[in-house]
C-alpha cells in the first residue's frame, strides 16, 4: 500500500457550502440512524419500529415524451446530466441526486442507494430500467433533493417492457412533489398521461403541480392560450381532475441566445421546491419530537408494567407459598397424630422437652379427637377425602407458581432508564437547539 494519505477535497468543500436545512436534516439523520444510541435501535430494543426520516425530498417528474422533464433537471443541477431530445431518450426510471462525485448506478445499486423503493420489484421487469444518476452540484437546492425521471408517455403501440402506469403511480405516492409537464408540441393530450395524472389526483392530489413546459416554443400568445385552453378542458372532462383552483403556469428553460416574450415562470418551480424543502425540515424536526415521545411513554409504561408484575408476582407467590404449606403441614400432622399417640406423656417430655411436647400434645389431640368424632365406617371416606383436598392444595401451589409474569432484570431497568434520559437530556435538547437554528434563517432576533 501507498503511504500518502489520502486526498480528502470534497469533505471542506461540502461543509463550506452546506446549507442550514441540509445540516438539520442531516443532524436528525444521524439522531436516528447512529450505531450506539440510535432511534431506531433504541425503539427495537422496546419493539417500536421507527423509519429514519429522508435527508432529501423527492421530486417525481412525469409527462409525454419530449416534455422537457430531463432539459428542467439539467438546467436545475445547472449541469448536463441526463440526455435530452425529441426522441424517447427516457426509458426507465432515474434518480437524479447530489453526491460527492459524477457516478452512475444501475438498478441493483440504485435499490441499494434508496432502499425505501425496494417494493417497486413488485412491478416484473422494472428492475433493468432503474438508474441513478449521481451529480456533484450542490447549485439552488439540489443538494436537498431527489429527481425522479419517469419514462416519456405515447399513445398507440407504444409497448413498455413492464406495467409503466402503475410503476408511475406508485412511485408518485411515495415522492414529495409531482410534477406533470404538458408539451404544447401536440403530445400534451396523451391519453396515458391524462390516466395516470388522474389516479395520482385520487391517491395524492396535494402534490400535483401541473406546468406548460416548452412554453416558448407554442408560437404567439394566442397560440400558448389555445393549447392551454385543449388542456384545461381535457383535463376537467375528467371527474377526478375537475377541481376548483386549477392552474397551469408556463415555463420553459432561459436562452440568453433566444429571448423570448414568453412569460416564464419557472422560477417559481425552484420555490416551490424551496418550500417543500422548508415543509420538509419542520416536519422532520415536529415527527424526531413525537418519536420522542412516543419512546418515552414506552419506556415509562414499560417499568409501570414491571412494577405491577413485582407485585401480581409477589402476590402468587404468596398463594403459592400458603396452598404449598398446608398441602404438606396438614398430612404431616394427621400421620404425625398417630405417631405421637402411641407415645407416653414422658417419653414424649424426654424426647422434645416439656415446652414443644405439650404444644405437639395439643395439636395432635384435636387431630384424634375429630377422629375419634368419625364414625369407623366413614374413615377411610375421611381418608380419601383427606388425601384429596391435600393433593388439591399442592396442585393449587404449582398454579400459582407458573402464573408469575416475566419482569425485567435490573440491568434491563437500568438500560430503559439511560435510554429515558438520554432521550429527555440529549435528544430532546438537541431537537430545540435544531428548531431555534432553524427559525433564526426566517425570523428577527426580536422575534425568538
Amino acid at each position: 500500500m501507498s503511504g500518502r494519505k489520502p486526498r480528502s477535497v470534497a469533505n471542506p468543500l461540502e461543509s463550506a457550502i452546506t446549507t442550514p436545512s441540509e445540516r438539520i436534516l442531516k443532524e436528525c439523520h444521524s439522531l436516528y440512524v447512529d450505531s450506539e444510541n440510535g432511534l431506531v435501535k433504541i425503539a427495537s430494543s422496546l419493539g417500536v419500529r421507527l423509519l429514519p426520516p429522508r435527508k432529501k425530498i423527492i421530486v417525481m417528474i412525469m409527462g409525454n415524451h419530449s416534455a422537457g422533464k430531463s432539459s428542467f433537471i439539467n438546467w436545475y443541477a445547472e449541469e448536463h446530466i441526463l440526455k435530452a431530445g425529441v426522441a424517447i431518450e427516457t426509458q426507465g426510471f432515474t434518480f437524479v441526486t447530489s453526491g460527492r462525485k459524477r457516478e452512475s448506478l444501475t438498478g441493483n445499486a440504485t435499490l441499494h442507494l434508496y432502499p425505501q423503493f425496494r417494493p417497486i420489484l413488485e412491478f416484473k421487469g422494472v428492475t433493468d430500467y432503474l438508474s441513478a444518476e449521481i451529480s456533484s452540484s450542490k447549485q439552488k437546492k439540489f443538494s436537498l433533493m431527489t429527481f425522479v425521471d419517469t419514462p416519456g408517455l405515447v399513445d398507440g403501440d407504444m409497448v413498455y417492457p413492464f406495467d409503466v402506469n402503475s410503476a408511475i403511480t406508485w412511485l408518485g405516492e411515495q415522492a414529495d412533489l409531482v410534477f406533470v409537464f404538458f408539451d404544447p408540441m401536440g403530445q400534451a393530450l396523451c391519453k396515458r398521461t391524462l390516466n395516470i395524472v388522474e389516479k395520482l389526483s385520487e391517491k395524492c392530489g396535494d402534490k400535483l403541480l401541473f406546468y406548460l413546459s416548452k412554453a416558448d416554443e407554442a408560437g404567439k400568445e394566442t397560440d400558448r392560450q389555445r393549447v392551454m385552453m385543449q388542456i384545461v378542458q381535457e383535463l376537467c372532462r375528467r371527474p377526478g381532475l375537475n377541481k376548483c383552483g386549477f392552474d397551469m403556469p408556463t415555463i420553459y428553460i432561459p436562452n440568453p441566445q433566444r429571448p423570448s416574450r414568453c412569460v416564464n415562470q419557472i422560477d417559481g418551480v425552484c420555490q416551490t421546491i424551496e418550500k417543500t424543502i422548508n415543509q420538509a425540515v419542520q416536519k422532520t424536526l415536529d415527527q424526531l419530537e413525537k418519536d420522542c415521545d412516543l419512546m418515552c411513554s414506552t419506556i415509562s409504561s414499560r417499568l409501570e408494567q414491571d412494577r405491577a408484575d413485582v407485585a401480581h408476582n409477589k402476590s402468587v407467590r404468596l398463594h403459592s407459598f400458603l396452598c404449598g404449606a398446608q398441602g404438606l403441614f396438614l398430612p404431616v400432622l394427621f400421620i404425625l397424630s398417630f405417631i405421637v399417640n402411641t407415645l407416653s406423656k414422658d417419653q414424649l417430655d424426654e424426647l422434645l422437652g416439656e415446652g414443644p411436647a405439650r404444644t405437639l400434645s395439643i395439636f395432635t389431640g384435636m387431630v384424634i379427637y375429630l377422629w375419634d368424632w368419625i364414625p369407623e365406617d366413614g374413615q377411610v371416606v375421611f381418608v380419601i377425602f383427606f388425601g384429596a383436598f391435600c393433593y388439591l392444595l399442592l396442585f393449587l401451589a404449582k398454579y400459582f407458581a407458573g402464573r408469575g409474569n416475566k419482569t425485567l432484570t435490573k440491568k434491563e431497568k437500568r438500560t430503559m432508564t439511560e435510554y429515558s434520559d438520554y432521550i429527555q437530556d440529549i435528544v430532546k435538547t438537541k431537537k430545540g437547539k435544531l428548531y431555534e437554528w432553524y427559525l433564526q434563517q426566517c425570523a428577527a432576533e426580536y422575534d425568538l
